[in-house]
């Protein structure tokens, strides 16, 4: 492994730097979370067009930079530094590789360039509040997330005029604003069932679309009611594994969103260092003091060992070539590891901006509390941590037959 970045990575970090530094201000974040997209259409307009970031893990073919998924990940540091609410994570990290590895030629060459651009955004519509198990993170894949073909998340049945969907699906991060939908959905009834993907148009006849109130602004979620609506099977194979691909999907979901995290953090412990080289008591600064001095030690310590592993995850699954979906090998698989590590980091950093902040960290109107409400905020999406690892371990097989000792 070769731990130096290349040229073209640099400069992808650093124009992505420079345009949120001047687009994503504190007071930007604040104001685009409350649009009726949740996001502010023209920054992403610019981050499609001028840099290219909804296709950067995409083939050239289809519009896209062909990068690999390493480029994809350390893009979502800087993201996570200005905590950017930008449809990034539903459209290119968990929507556009199952378009990619699924999806018909037709379907390719129709969709993806519009994703590549920024023009067309699309969101995963997984029932419930089973993303993270959708995507093998938190358990070994399995029908039960979607609702096992009894009652509840999405079914579907095929007509004369093609599929229809009936279903809810609770917590579709960005479903209130994109403009695809892929949901997966069972059908051939519980005896038969099978989950398969379907794609929806945002604005078709059926679809009701509510945005919800998270914990985490930034992060923008809905409530998507799906009633007797037309769809159109992803790919042309009915015997498509749908379940294989989204566990293909997860480590390349989790090394995005660890390194997403450890941008956040670090970012988070940049301001709180600004801050106590400020804020005076006793006649000098707080940051003089050496009981702060350690504490911020150990959350830079915490930072970087988060970092450390964010980027080699980033650089394990970065081995897909094209952003296609793969199933990863033993050792490569390492998302859900560094992304609970990185939460950790971000959880803390956070935390200790909060309490070193003072009385005024303590408000519900400084910035601090967007970084704290991001890492608590993925861990209810995505985590917890403790069930990472211990997916981690199972899957590695660390227990297995052996005695451990107490």
């Amino acid at each position: 492994m070769d731990a130096r970045f290349t040229d073209e990575q640099d400069e992808i970090r650093r124009a992505l730097r420079e345009l949120l530094h001047k687009r994503c201000r504190p007071e930007d974040v604040r104001a685009a979370v409350d649009r009726t997209e949740g996001y502010d259409p023209g920054l992403w307009t610019a981050l499609g067009e001028q840099l290219g970031l909804p296709g950067l893990a995409l083939p050239e073919a289809y519009g896209g930079a062909g990068c690999t998924r390493t480029e994809a990940a350390l893009a979502a540091e800087e993201l996570g530094r200005a905590l950017a609410p930008t449809p990034f994570l539903a459209t290119a990290v968990l929507a556009a590789p199952l378009l990619l590895a699924l999806g018909t030629d037709a379907q390719r060459a129709g969709l993806l360039p519009r994703i590549a651009d920024g023009r067309l955004t699309a969101a995963l519509a997984v029932p419930g509040t089973s993303l993270a198990a959708a995507l093998a993170l938190t358990g070994p894949a399995g029908a039960d997330w979607a609702g096992g073909g009894r009652a509840g998340g999405v079914q579907a049945r095929r007509t004369a005029g093609g599929w229809r969907l009936y279903g809810q699906a609770d917590q579709v991060l960005d479903g209130h604003s994109a403009g695809l939908l892929l949901v997966p959905a069972h059908t051939g009834g519980y005896a038969r069932s099978r989950v398969l993907l379907f794609l929806v148009a945002g604005d078709a006849a059926g679809v009701v679309r509510t945005r919800r109130t998270s914990l985490d602004p930034t992060r923008g979620q809905a409530c998507v009611q799906l009633r007797d609506v037309q769809a159109e099977l992803l790919g042309s194979d009915e015997d498509t594994d749908v379940q294989a691909a989204l566990a293909g999907l997860g480590d390349f979901v989790a090394a995005v969103l660890a390194a997403e995290a450890v941008g956040a953090a670090d970012r988070a412990l940049e301001r709180t260092v600004e801050y106590v080289k400020q804020r005076e008591q006793f006649g000098r600064p707080i940051g003089s003091f050496q009981a702060v001095k350690h504490r911020l030690a150990d959350v830079y310590v915490a930072v970087r060992a988060a970092r450390s592993a964010a980027y080699y995850a980033a650089w394990a699954t970065g081995r897909a070539s094209g952003g296609a979906v793969r199933n990863a090998s033993a050792e490569e698989r390492v998302g859900g590891l560094a992304l609970a590590q990185a939460l950790e980091a971000l959880r803390t950093a956070a935390g200790e901006g909060i309490q070193l902040h003072g009385g005024i960290g303590f408000t519900w109107e400084h910035e601090a509390h967007l970084y704290f409400k991001r890492a608590a905020g993925d861990e209810l999406l995505f985590g917890p941590g403790h069930r990472l690892r211990g997916h981690a371990a199972e899957a590695a097989g660390l227990f297995a037959g052996q005695e451990v000792a107490v």
